[in-house]
């Protein structure tokens, strides 16, 4: 047994404290979300999420060389279009929002990795992740011709520039899916990041405000996971990277830190990212704004929670103000 005295020698002074801290934050943990819409010179701020908004493809240059000077690496997009269907036609438009978003973002910072959220939330008018059927009596999403859509929505964002694709839809077969397709279309080399493990959560509440991506009916629950299931979770995870994935995701991150360290565990050399949602984010915020909670201490607190869990890498909308803490340390 390590003596707690010796614990103590060890944190009296700050840089001694910092040589011996087991879990380390850097920018490079950070991965950070964009919401780009249509229009021109417009720039919508996010109620539900202060310090974020929705902006327009031509404010995206300054926004990505600010990303970059703080040294975040990655960010993750996700579309507003300006029409929405039955099947989310859009999203795969070569002159859709989010294609024009990776040209601008490549053209402005050709380092900054661009991730693609794969989804269609966003882009039907029903709100749900795909083509809708009725099924036993009641309205559903149909998973195989939401496959075939998804599939033209991944090679459009390859052919836009994209450097890895996020499918976020919990769809069954996704992954082989996209990985044939993909490799078909000659995009071999682009990794696909699944959300293995997706969570039908209540934390995503100012996502939805932010994406304008709220179903009109019903819930997500049928294909995104029961919040009190784990084996699940392992079963979703080893299912996806038989049929292709890259690396695996865990969202939310911060109700199920569990859930992190026990696919860690399960596949210690797959990269994994987990996703500290916009719930989480807008907790934080909200306490801060009513001086209960110290914001920095508590952000930063979560985040290494989550490293330390054993993620890779941290989706988070905290990133730009982190890597402003940890520049000020």
């Amino acid at each position: 047994m390590f003596p707690a005295t010796r614990l103590r020698r060890l944190r009296s002074h700050p840089r001694l404290r910092d040589l011996v801290r087991e879990t380390e934050l850097t920018p490079n943990d950070f991965i950070l979300p964009l919401f780009v819409r249509y229009g021109k010179n417009t720039r919508i701020p996010i109620n539900s999420m202060p310090g974020h908004a929705q902006m327009t493809v031509d404010l995206l240059a300054a926004e990505a060389r600010e990303i970059a000077r703080l040294g975040i690496p990655a960010v993750i997009l996700f579309g507003i279009p300006e029409k929405k269907d039955a099947i989310g036609s859009s999203s795969w438009d070569d002159a859709g929002v989010v294609q024009q978003a990776i040209r601008c973002l490549k053209d402005a910072t050709p380092d900054l990795l661009v991730i693609t959220d794969l989804c269609f939330c966003e882009f039907t008018d029903h709100g749900h992740c795909g083509v809708l059927h009725e099924c036993g009596g009641h309205t559903d999403v149909a998973n195989d011709a939401t496959l075939a859509n998804l599939v033209k929505q991944a090679v459009s964002h390859a052919q836009a520039g994209a450097d890895m694709i996020a499918p976020s839809g919990m769809m069954d077969g996704m992954i082989q899916a996209l990985r044939s397709g993909l490799d078909t279309a000659g995009f071999s080399h682009i990794p696909i990041m699944s959300y293995a493990a997706k969570y039908a959560s209540g934390f995503y509440g100012p996502f939805r405000e932010a994406a304008e991506s709220t179903p009109k009916f019903g819930d997500r629950r049928t294909y995104q996971m029961d919040p009190a299931n784990g084996a699940e979770a392992l079963r979703e995870v080893a299912l996806d990277l038989t049929e292709g994935a890259d690396l695996l995701m865990v969202k939310p991150a911060l109700s199920y830190l569990d859930i992190i360290r026990r696919v860690k565990d399960a596949h210690p050399e797959v990269p994994l990212a987990a996703y500290n949602v916009s719930g989480e984010y807008a907790m934080v915020k909200a306490a801060a704004a009513n001086g209960w909670i110290d914001e920095q201490r508590v952000a930063m607190e979560i985040l290494t929670s989550i490293r330390r869990a054993g993620a890779d890498m941290i989706l988070t909308y905290h990133a730009k103000d982190a890597c402003r803490w940890l520049a000020d340390r």
